[in-house]
């Protein structure tokens, strides 16, 4: 079997994404993929749209109206593998939006899978991609889907759940030394009818035995994200009981390498789109003035650069990120976001170039931080696992300094200032930063802290249009951040 642990679609290169993620779903039936559970990113565009991922068709877009076009090539036909979403349930009916378990039979003998994405995945989605949807707890359904297959004879059953962990050394990926996280917790609970246990969202690379709550060891494997291994698991069922024998598990971490061809079909199929994708990614969506040609990320002394002023001006300015008439003050970007110079052609900028800058599409998430959070959170550039390579932040609202000796940073909380006052530690600002660092990416536990968090929309989109707005856009001067003597 080939199967996945959800966050197939959502977040895509421009490739993808520009057509809806259709072309990611096809590349996955090219694959021969056959179950998948649903992640967080499959819920995007709300789980009606989800639904044509499964079953295909096309959306009345517009032919490349917002810079998407649905089948350009004139259908869609949608998944050949199976969704499951075992803990997503409609609220109006009560029925999960796909199904919860598929078995399959080898050699007679019954498999079951379960499939579940995270439970927290409303705090972490839009609004409206998880409108009139439950999230149910993952433990406590894959508890009463294994007891009901077991009843049934299915004895062999494995969980794919998009929720996962942290060990302590990322790089030891076929291993899970001190590993952290909701998946510690979610494998304790999981009944020992459960052999194995497949996992995401996290996208960490780990592989290892945990054990169950009969203290048994139980496999637990996650294979890191975009593509950089494939987890190749093997395991022995008796035809006399049914079930897995937990001593025949084993499973292998495997790095994805490019010394093999490439595939034909999935060759033809990325040219193909590449073709369909050259309007949208030509399409100009703003000008740089006075004979400009780029906006650089190259940082000064003091780790600002004019194209981090540019991206955080305009994800401090995204209106899709405003709830209950709560503006951002503040805005920040981490710097390995911003993937190339902003270019121009002559002057004008295309959608394209600006999808080179920010190709992740990862969203403008506003919350709740108080001022002795943004403190910890500027120190956390240069302390933690930042400590050995610092990481400035790019910044919107906000100015201050810190001081510089060899390899150690300090802050002077007293030059921090929010739009022209002094930070009051005391009290709450209005931030915005996106998804990634929303999650504590690069090292910023502070943004996990942050409360009342809402999600806006695609970073990308904000960037474009402050570009729009802002027609030509002049690159503002680096004097955000200093270092002081």
């Amino acid at each position: 079997m080939t199967v996945a642990a959800g966050d197939l679609i959502g977040a895509t290169p421009l490739l993808s994404a520009a057509f809806h993620d259709e072309p990611t779903i096809t590349a996955m039936n090219k694959m021969g993929l056959q179950i998948a559970s649903v992640g967080n990113h499959e819920f995007d565009e709300g789980w009606r749209e989800l639904r044509r991922m499964q079953t295909g068709g096309c959306l009345p877009d517009g032919n490349g109206k917002d810079n998407q076009n649905s089948c350009p090539t004139g259908s869609f036909r949608g998944a050949d593998f199976q969704y499951l979403a075992a803990n997503v349930t409609r609220t109006d009916t009560g029925r999960t939006v796909f199904p919860a378990v598929k078995v399959e039979k080898y050699d007679g003998v019954k498999v079951g899978f379960i499939g579940m994405t995270l439970e927290n995945t409303p705090n972490i989605v839009t609004k409206s991609g998880v409108e009139g949807l439950k999230f149910s707890d993952e433990v406590e359904t894959a508890n009463r889907l294994a007891k009901r297959m077991d009843a049934n004879g299915v004895k062999s059953i494995v969980v794919l759940v998009h929720e996962g962990g942290f060990p302590s050394d990322p790089t030891a990926y076929n291993s899970c030394p001190g590993i952290s996280g909701p998946i510690v917790d979610i494998n304790k609970g999981l009944s020992p009818r459960i052999d194995a246990v497949i996992t995401g969202h996290t996208h960490q690379a780990y592989n290892c035995k945990l054990l169950d709550p009969n203290d048994d060891p139980r496999l637990v494997t996650s294979g890191s994200s975009l593509g950089r291994l494939v987890t190749n698991i093997k395991m022995t069922i008796s035809k006399k009981t049914g079930d897995v024998v937990r001593t025949s598990e084993t499973a292998d971490n495997r790095v994805i390498t490019r010394d093999v061809p490439k595939s034909a079909s999935l060759t033809t199929l990325i040219n193909r789109f590449k073709a369909l994708v050259a309007p949208i990614e030509n399409k100009v969506i703003g000008h740089l003035a006075g004979g400009t040609t780029s906006v650089s990320r190259t940082n000064d002394d003091s780790g600002e650069s004019p194209l981090g002023n540019l991206i955080a001006d305009a994800q401090k300015n995204d209106t899709s990120a405003v709830t209950a008439g709560k503006t951002p003050e503040i805005a920040f970007m981490n710097p390995g976001g911003i993937r190339a110079d902003l270019q121009s052609s002559g002057g004008s900028v295309t959608y394209g170039q600006a999808f080179s800058v920010q190709p992740f599409n990862n969203y403008d998430v506003s919350m709740d931080l108080t001022g002795s959070q943004i403190l910890s959170l500027l120190d956390q550039q240069w302390s933690g696992t930042n400590a050995a390579s610092p990481k400035i932040l790019q910044v919107s609202g906000i100015t201050y300094s810190y001081t510089k000796s060899g390899t150690t940073y300090t802050l002077k909380p007293e030059t921090v200032q929010v739009n022209g006052a002094a930070l009051d530690k005391a009290r709450t600002y209005r931030v915005v930063a996106n998804s990634f660092l929303s999650d504590g990416g690069d090292g910023f536990a502070a943004f996990t802290g942050g409360v009342n968090k809402y999600f806006g929309g695609l970073d990308i989109d904000a960037f474009s249009r402050y570009l729009a707005a802002h027609d030509p856009y002049t690159p503002v001067a680096t004097d955000r951040i200093t270092v002081a003597p």
